[in-house]
């Protein structure tokens, strides 16, 4: 067998106890060339890293500590090792994901308890320092639905290929675009409002500038297009061709290498649905659903012409060989017992 440090390694964001997991830190995984993985152990102990990020040029990794209301750097040490870089540094209630400047300049953060935005600016070393939070989200549908507030609940960033920061916001159901102003932080751009109740929750950009973005509580695919820097809603439709069920919740979606092909997972019906990107990336059109190979899909990742998918509730990750010219997988083709993850993130 080849040794560990000629793999390609994928770091696994996990819950610890103190989440409901059964994990022990992030964990790494190595890829071999068949697409198949392998546990290698826990990189380094953390509280319920449940969401991981790497830096553009650096050996580390950055992780929330989502019960803590932290987020802390690691460097990377030996073959799959990870060590303490700097001190953590507070964030909000649940913070749940982070991102990294292309540039390596910072770190946002979004939390999914309170609703904060949060940006880290990075030091020479890639460790975190001077914390700036953004200004809080306001309702857009407060007028239409003047009942009891709605709790802001920020999930996750996307970093533009415009330089820019695109968040999402799961109780109001926004997303949010930033600018960046060193040593100030976060400065709103304009923010787009989505269906009442849809849950915009992660996202991806496709290689036309569009803005892909997966709803947790409608089970709902959406398409934003930039116009003269503005974006706006063009599309509509289910993520999935099979429906959804009460129970079920969206989770996460992202892209072939090609761009002609998402991926949704949805928890619940344990599904991952395929859908053919159409008009140069203005339609998503659900092709295929099919079994998520465990229980409760929280993350899944595409390699190449590999699918993995991260089960939180069965502690696997399921690897699927994708026909390049369908984008349909086959049966699964390795299982990989991972304690209770929450992300896929590869190393570089």
């Amino acid at each position: 067998m080849t040794s560990p440090g000629q793999q390609a390694i994928i770091w696994t964001g996990t819950y610890t106890p103190d989440g409901g997991g059964r994990a022990e830190g992030i964990g790494a995984l190595a890829e071999h060339e068949d697409g198949s993985l392998e546990w290698l152990g826990t990189a380094v102990k953390a509280d319920s890293p449940s969401f991981l990020a790497v830096h553009p040029t650096l050996p580390v990794v950055y992780a929330v500590a989502e019960q803590r209301k932290m987020v802390r750097a690691y460097r990377r040490t030996g073959d799959f090792g990870l060590e303490p870089l700097g001190e953590p540094q507070p964030a909000g209630d649940a913070t749940c994901h982070v991102a990294v400047d292309p540039q390596g300049r910072s770190v946002t953060a979004a939390c999914w308890g309170d609703g904060q935005v949060l940006l880290y600016e990075l030091d020479a070393n890639g460790a975190l320092k001077d914390r700036f939070p953004a200004a809080p989200s306001v309702d857009p549908h407060a007028i239409v639905n003047p009942g009891e507030p709605r709790q802001s609940r920020a999930h996750a960033s996307l970093m533009l290929a415009d330089g820019r920061v695109m968040t999402t916001d799961l109780g109001h159901d926004t997303l949010r675009i930033w600018n960046y102003v060193p040593a100030t932080g976060l400065v709103a751009d304009h923010e787009v409002a989505l269906p009442f109740g849809s849950g915009p929750r992660h996202l991806v950009q496709h290689h036309s500038g569009h803005v892909f973005v997966v709803s947790e509580y409608s089970v709902e695919v959406f398409i934003v297009r930039p116009e003269a820097g503005t974006f706006e809603l063009v599309f509509r439709g289910p993520a999935t061709s099979g429906g959804s069920t009460p129970d079920d919740s969206a989770a996460e979606i992202c892209l072939n290498a090609r761009g002609n092909y998402a991926y949704a997972g949805v928890r619940g019906s344990n599904i991952i649905s395929v859908l053919e990107v159409g008009g140069d990336g203005t339609e998503l059109i659900p092709v295929k659903d099919f079994p998520s190979g465990g229980d409760w899909p929280r993350h899944h990742l595409v390699r190449e012409t590999w699918l993995h998918v991260a089960h939180e509730r069965s502690d696997n990750v399921a690897t699927f060989a994708l026909d390049p010219a369908t984008g349909l997988p086959g049966p699964s083709i390795h299982n990989v017992e991972t304690p209770s993850p929450t992300a896929l993130v590869p190393a570089r």
